[in-house]
């Protein structure tokens, strides 16, 4: 299977660096920020979701319904409705894309953040409630005759999905996360795992942990591993990593007041989420690991998702994504600072190098693994 590229469907101009412009749905941005991945090499976009923000579902039909040839990935949180709603949701977006969407199951790593919704489970309790949702919604969408569900969260009885999804035999299922309580769920459910962007080591040792869950679950099949990097590139390495240092100073001037100046407002200290505290962590360790990735850009931002950046040329870059391809990494995430411009760049430079790379190494056949890590 081909490397894939993912990129973010943000519906205003936004970032940690700049302010946004407008409105938080921004309808003619939203397209502008679509077509731009498209017409760049990208594959999909994800409409991201937080407390405040506008609906991503409904963001990602807007999309698939104005951008052809992109496909769209769906956050969603499992607090926000019941799972056969939302399967009928789903199931008639698809239908509307001819194809294109995934759904990012999302089970929350802040109390606070999911309190603002009305969500007061615990954390463990949520991960028991997304593994039912998820087991749910692919019942639902492959299921031909009425059936009953009787859960510690969810119970229903004779229910039977009309609308059948484009996709056959289902829409697939992305989910991340970096506590075991999440290995355990993901690596039994999802079709696609998530991870931040992490040293290669480390990476690597996280895959291996999601596979295992995925056998101890009974699958032969592993999920599909994807991580995510903020790329900050220049023309020389000198430029790039003069365009970093600028990035990190703007992003230490938009945070004065001890949060990100974002919708999720997430704490800059003591993060709840595992993932947050593995980036602070590795950030502890160092500012520099293997070929380019760099760890002010996540402390800055007290580990706030996607934060770590890959600095430096784009043949430096490439040659990064490739290293992580070679563990086993199958979709690489990427979102720049300025949007659009960001998504053109590595687009346009990036991402044609790192898919000649993949085609080499599969023409040679060269082994993929986390085992060619220790063999390098």
């Amino acid at each position: 299977m081909p490397v894939e590229f993912l990129g973010i469907a943000a519906t205003n101009d936004g970032s940690e660096i700049t302010p946004r412009s407008g409105p938080a749905f921004d309808p003619d941005y939203t397209l502008r920020l679509a077509r731009a991945h498209r017409d760049n090499g990208w594959d999909r976009v994800l409409t991201a979701y937080s407390s405040g923000s506008p609906d991503p579902a409904q963001a990602a039909t807007y999309i698939l319904d104005h951008v052809d040839d992109l496909q769209l990935l769906v956050a969603h949180r499992p607090n926000l409705s019941i799972p056969t709603f939302a399967a009928k949701t789903f199931a008639t977006m698809d239908l509307i894309g001819g194809g294109r969407v995934t759904v990012h199951v999302i089970t929350g790593g802040n109390q606070h953040e999911q309190a603002r919704e009305g969500d007061r489970l615990s954390k463990d309790a949520r991960y028991g409630r997304t593994r039912e949702y998820m087991q749910i919604l692919k019942r639902a969408w492959t299921e031909t005759t009425p059936w009953d569900f009787a859960g510690e969260h969810y119970a229903f009885e004779d229910f039977a999905l009309d609308v059948r999804p484009a996709q056959q035999p289902r829409l697939r299922l992305s989910f991340g996360g970096s506590s075991d309580a999440a290995y355990a769920v993901g690596g039994a459910e999802a079709d696609i795992y998530a991870l931040w962007g992490e040293p290669l080591a480390d990476t690597a040792q996280q895959i291996a942990t999601v596979h295992a869950a995925a056998r101890a679950a009974g699958r032969t099949e592993m999920p599909r591993i994807q991580v995510a990097f903020r790329p900050i590139l220049g023309a020389t390495e000198e430029a790039a990593w003069e365009k970093a240092y600028a990035t990190v100073a703007r992003i230490e001037e938009r945070t004065q007041g001890g949060t990100q100046p974002l919708t999720n407002r997430h704490r800059l200290t003591d993060p709840e989420n595992a993932g947050s505290q593995r980036l602070l962590a590795v950030a502890e360790r160092g500012e520099r690991f293997d070929r380019a990735l760099w760890t002010p850009t996540a402390k800055a931002t007290g580990g706030g998702g996607n934060s770590n950046a890959l600095v430096g040329t784009p043949e430096t870059v490439a040659a990064a994504l490739l290293d992580y391809w070679d563990i086993g990494v199958d979709i690489l995430s990427a979102r720049g600072y300025d949007l659009l411009a960001d998504a053109e760049e590595f687009g346009r430079e990036v991402i044609p190098l790192v898919r000649a790379g993949v085609a080499q190494r599969e023409a040679e056949g060269r082994p993929r693994g986390v085992h060619t890590l220790s063999a390098a």
